[in-house]
């Protein structure tokens, strides 16, 4: 699952209290970032064995941390914890569209109840994750970072795993410009980046090793589609 991790984004942006759309693409994938960062530090492994799935040739042997349930829940809620936070104290224009008047000081804030709101949205979005790697990885996620390891394994049924995916995303899109008023240059811009990196990952070369590299086209991959839904998100009405 890639690009229709970006699915729970998408919906959760059609609520008046969510965070950003950017935000909320951020916490689709956080567990990715954190997975791939830990890759270059050694705390999390992963190989390529050719044939381990129809679709995805990595082995993902070690991930206790972030592809386990237990460590998704707490990357959730960490990022409750912080877009609450920051939405609380008056970083409205960063995390959520400045809907509030200005109180006795002068400082526009998201009021209190709402910010929390924004906050336990983000930290589904993050816990998504999980449950949609769940669908289709062979079995290597677990509850809490010990085995039973888990996984629908939709990866070896190609002709379910891609439409799936495909309808998640681009239905998820749909929804979302409905509802927001997304439209023209952003809107397609974000459609397609995620169309091309996502035949990319089904379609591109297969590296021979884990590298270095590895983990940078994925930040690139994860930074760019981020880019193109903060561009989406300007051609939205203001909630």
């Amino acid at each position: 699952m890639f690009i229709g991790h970006f699915a729970p984004a998408l919906l959760a942006a059609t609520h008046k209290d969510s965070p950003r759309l950017p935000v909320l693409f951020v916490a689709a994938q956080l567990v990715d970032w954190a997975f791939f960062a830990f890759l270059l530090t050694g705390t999390e492994a992963m190989r390529v064995t050719p044939g381990i799935s129809v679709m995805n040739p990595m082995d993902l042997y070690h991930m206790p941390y972030t592809h386990s349930l237990l460590g998704a829940l707490a990357f959730g809620g960490g990022t409750t914890v912080i877009v609450w936070f920051l939405a609380n104290g008056g970083g409205t224009t960063i995390i959520v569209w400045p809907r509030t008047a200005s109180e006795g000081n002068g400082t526009t804030v998201f009021a209190r109840p709402r910010a929390l709101v924004a906050g336990l949205i983000a930290g589904a979005v993050v816990v998504s994750h999980w449950f949609l790697d769940w669908l289709v990885h062979i079995p290597d996620l677990t509850l809490a970072g010990i085995e039973p390891k888990m996984g629908l394994g939709l990866w070896n049924h190609p002709m379910i795993a891609m439409p799936l995916e495909l309808l998640l995303i681009y239905g998820s899109l749909w929804y979302y410009a409905r509802k927001t008023g997304a439209k023209g240059l952003p809107l397609w811009t974000l459609a397609v980046v995620m169309a091309a990196l996502q035949a990319i990952n089904w379609f591109g070369p297969v590296e021979r090793e884990v590298t270095v590299g590895t983990s940078l086209l994925a930040f690139f991959a994860f930074g760019v589609i981020t880019i193109a839904s903060w561009w989406a998100e300007r051609s939205a009405a203001k909630r």
